[in-house]
């Protein structure tokens, strides 16, 4: 079987919340006096009905059946699909699997929680969100949900991804959204930066600080986030909820599950389903983290309190961090410049859940190109960290000479994005 579909019946009606079987998550704190924050620290900044799932302990939390039609008309549920050509390509052993969120409008899994984070601020009166996006998939995704919910996007967008990424701009302004450099001249934090370098190539942690200094000022806005806290991987559950479906269809339980992470929200979604059988003790699996080299967080980095922000206007959060102040090298896939990892990715992951690995930038683009060529697909620069690992596990199970299934989340395609296949691979 090459492609197995869902109805849309079986779009699932809950998400799954992690938080519920991680008792132990440490919880934000106040930078000054170190003491947890509660819902209503976090009322003024984010729409309330996502500070609430953010806080909840609820193991299922339900879908509006208004959120369900609007999944429905992105595409979910997204098929899933055998990589058999790249199997063959490869000669190994192992099936590989892949579930494609790119099939949706804006071309990869962000809307999952774009349209929840629009429909509990619409729901709430507000007149617009405001957020920052590296790549911008996740940009493209709030524009196009806040478009459908009668409201209005302001996205502070990382300045080498505004420069290499000139379409993903024209998406975003095509939605109605405006679309804002950062660092930029329209914040004091931006025009802090922009003294220090007025060539400033940016990062998502200052366009953070940008965004949320912007919401904060204004209370007809709030700010929205398409990675790192629980209520954002909360809703890409979905992913993994249909992935589950899909692979007792088949009759394949996963040895080997993979996603690409710069905050965590794609590989949370796909991964956090199947381990929550972990969690309780069902089933086993090898779970992969991949990070680029040019930032890598979960591999690399401290487990610690730290900023989610590079002008440390955030609560504590504790994460594995390179520390906020940090800023990576521009590489092409901008959704994966973060300095740290989400709350409960990072817990997993100092749990020994988990594994990480970081690739160099050449070595993904030309696992992106050995995918295109052979299952017809382009992935974006993120995704192509999620191909290069389930590459190299197929080819390790060739050495072993042992059959082995590995499935991976296919986060987003790469068709605006080409400019970084040019440049790295000298196409």
């Amino acid at each position: 079987m090459i492609r197995v579909d869902l109805g849309q019946e079986e779009i699932p009606t809950y998400w799954y919340n992690i938080v519920s079987d991680l008792p132990d998550l440490p919880p934000p704190i106040h930078p000054a006096t170190k003491e947890p924050l509660g819902p209503g620290d976090f009322y003024p900044l984010f729409p309330k009905e996502c500070v609430n799932q953010e806080f909840s302990k609820e193991k299922y939390i339900k879908i509006p059946e208004e959120l369900r039609e609007f999944y429905v008309r992105i595409g979910r549920p997204t098929p899933l699909y055998r990589a058999r050509r790249l199997e063959e390509y490869l000669r190994t052993p192992a099936k590989i699997y892949y579930k494609r969120e790119d099939v949706t409008p804006t071309g990869s899994h962000k809307l999952n929680t774009a349209l929840v984070q629009a429909f509990c601020a619409a729901k709430e009166g507000l007149e617009y969100l405001t957020t920052e996006t590296g790549a911008g998939q996740w940009g493209s995704a709030l524009s196009y949900a806040t478009s459908m919910m009668g409201l209005r996007a302001l996205v502070f967008m990382v300045r080498i991804s505004y420069q290499q990424k000139p379409y993903r701009k024209l998406v975003m302004k095509l939605y109605g959204a405006d679309i804002v450099p950062s660092p930029s001249d329209r914040t004091e934090i931006g025009r802090k930066y922009l003294e220090q370098d007025p060539n400033h190539p940016g990062s998502l942690g200052i366009a953070i600080s940008e965004a949320i200094e912007t919401a904060m000022k204004d209370e007809k806005a709030k700010y929205s986030l398409g990675s790192v806290l629980n209520h954002v991987l909360l809703h890409q559950t979905v992913i993994g909820l249909e992935a589950k479906k899909q692979m007792e269809i088949v009759g394949e339980k996963p040895d080997v599950l993979i996603g690409c992470v710069g905050g965590g929200s794609n590989f949370a979604g796909l991964t956090f389903p199947f381990i929550e059988e972990m969690l309780s003790g069902r089933e086993e699996y090898k779970v992969i983290a991949v990070e680029p080299r040019a930032s890598p967080s979960l591999t690399e980095g401290e487990y610690r309190y730290d900023f989610g922000d590079s002008a440390g206007v955030t609560p504590l959060i504790k994460m594995f961090t390179l520390g906020h102040d940090f800023v990576p090298p521009p590489i092409h896939a901008g959704g994966l410049r973060y300095h740290g990892a989400a709350p409960t990715v990072s817990l997993l992951k100092s749990k020994g859940v988990i594994k990480s690995i970081a690739y160099p930038q050449e070595d993904v683009f030309e696992a992106g190109r050995i995918f295109a060529m052979t299952e017809g697909l382009i992935p974006a620069p993120e995704t192509t960290h999620a191909v290069k690992a389930a590459i190299d596990e197929a080819l390790k199970a060739k050495e072993e000479g042992r059959e082995k299934v590995i499935l991976f989340n296919f986060s987003g395609h790469g068709l605006l994005d080409l400019k970084g296949y040019e440049d790295v691979l000298g196409l």
